[in-house]
């Protein structure tokens, strides 16, 4: 390790040098590049599919479920809407809610972990709703939508 600190050996390049690294072969590709939007969608419906659903800590030491939802149609197509849910004895009806509403039912709050990987590429409606700071996303019903196929932005004709 170096003096102050640093897991490298070498010290970096001072501003200005390159350190030998090459980035020339970037530059058109740098230039047509559109830096993402990670502006958070508006409050609305939308037809989500579950990219993860994992176990993780609240900032105060609480279990979490964490939801990385990504959007399938519509104009917002391809983004994430995130739902964190904090396990404590107040949330858990509504945890079981969510469950619930994905079809999961748990003959012990315990086993959980072991139903998360079965609900991924789960296509869901949710709803998105924003109060001052703080944002919830409600999961309203799963979609039968056959793999493959596109979601539509219209109702279902009947």
């Amino acid at each position: 390790m170096t003096p102050n600190g640093d897991a490298f050996e070498t010290p970096a390049p001072a501003a200005g040098e390159t350190g030998g690294v090459d980035l020339s072969a970037f530059d058109s590709e740098y230039e047509a590049a559109e830096a993402p939007d990670f502006d958070e969608v508006p409050d609305g419906k939308y037809q989500v599919t579950v990219k993860t659903a994992r176990l993780g800590e609240s900032s105060k030491g609480d279990p979490m479920l964490k939801w990385d939802l990504v959007i399938i149609s519509g104009q917002f197509a391809g983004r994430h809407i995130f739902k964190n849910a904090v396990i404590t004895a107040a949330s858990l009806p509504f945890v079981k809610g969510d469950l619930k509403t994905l079809g999961v039912t748990l003959p012990k709050f315990s086993e959980l972990p072991s139903h998360l990987p079965g609900l991924l590429d789960t296509k869901l409606q949710v709803t998105k709703r924003t109060k001052d700071e703080f944002t919830n996303v409600y999961f309203n019903k799963v979609l039968d939508i056959p793999a493959g196929e596109a979601a539509s932005d219209e109702p279902a004709p009947f």
